[in-house]
């Protein structure tokens, strides 16, 4: 069967699931994956027969697609600033937006600095930040085993040097101080939930993504008072945000006396991101 007759069966297999121009990147994100063509060498190989073992292995992952299951979990894999990530059902699939707070933070940084990314997940936030500025000492902390496991994975992947803790931010202590602290944390509350896709609900990590409606918060709120603590004078506290709570947030960070509050939309025009100061 020709590959253009294989695309054909995952858009009329996916059809209830995703539109015509999604399908059309999934399937080429999965033969990507299975062949290990660009873009371009698909358009020029689409009317070629794939062997049998491109064709079994295309029409597995179609099996699966099926189920919901999002193609970043079929190939193992998604794209994030540039670079290829390892992701499972134990961490988060890096978002675009996420992107956007990676660029904020590299614009920000004008010298060397240490910088502790909190709640790293797959490793995104700091293996990107640390593979293009390589004079930033980079921590990222977990409380998920599993997550740390693959980040760790993607940091050898990347050959990024980055150091990487285990530890629940609600009950964190150090002596360490540091110039920057980042953190996407839960952020998404159980009211939210209606709104979001089976694809996200069934397949992401619960753990990653909610809050409670009665303490939405709860992260923030634990991160602000360590990063109080423990951020250097004039040091940079990041956080990618729930978009309905900017206001909240930013009255929180004034309550505990960080300045140059900041509150950034993304390229949706949500706001989805706040940078502020530890005042001196």
């Amino acid at each position: 069967m020709k590959f253009k007759e294989i695309e054909q069966l995952y858009l009329e297999g996916l059809v209830g699931q995703y539109d015509l121009n999604e399908v059309k990147g999934i399937f080429s994100l999965v033969v990507e994956s299975i062949c290990g063509w660009s873009i371009n060498q698909i358009n020029i190989h689409i009317h070629q027969e794939a062997s049998i073992l491109e064709y079994n292995n295309l029409i597995s992952a179609l099996a699966e697609l099926k189920t919901g299951k999002p193609v970043q979990h079929v190939i193992h894999a998604a794209w994030f600033y540039g670079k290829q990530f390892e992701v499972n059902a134990d961490v988060l699939i890096p978002r675009p937006e996420t992107e956007e707070l990676v660029e904020w933070i590299l614009q920000s940084l004008n010298t060397s600095a240490d910088l502790l990314d909190i709640g790293t997940g797959s490793g995104c936030i700091a293996i990107t930040i640390k593979s293009k500025r390589a004079d930033v000492t980079v921590r990222a902390m977990d409380v998920s085993k599993d997550a740390l496991a693959i980040a760790k994975r993607n940091a050898a992947l990347h050959h990024t040097d980055i150091e990487f803790l285990q530890e629940d931010v609600l009950n964190y202590t150090t002596e360490q101080n540091f110039d920057v602290i980042v953190s996407n944390p839960p952020y998404i509350t159980q009211q939210e939930k209606q709104e979001m896709h089976n694809h996200v609900l069934l397949h992401e990590p619960h753990l990653a993504l909610f809050v409670t409606d009665e303490n939405p918060l709860i992260f923030y709120k634990a991160i602000a008072d360590l990063a109080m603590n423990v951020l250097k004078p004039e040091g940079y506290l990041f956080f990618e945000i729930n978009e309905y709570l900017g206001r909240e947030m930013m009255d929180m960070l004034r309550d505990r006396n960080f300045t140059d509050i900041l509150l950034k939309k993304d390229m949706q025009g949500k706001d989805r991101m706040i940078r502020c100061k530890k005042g001196t």
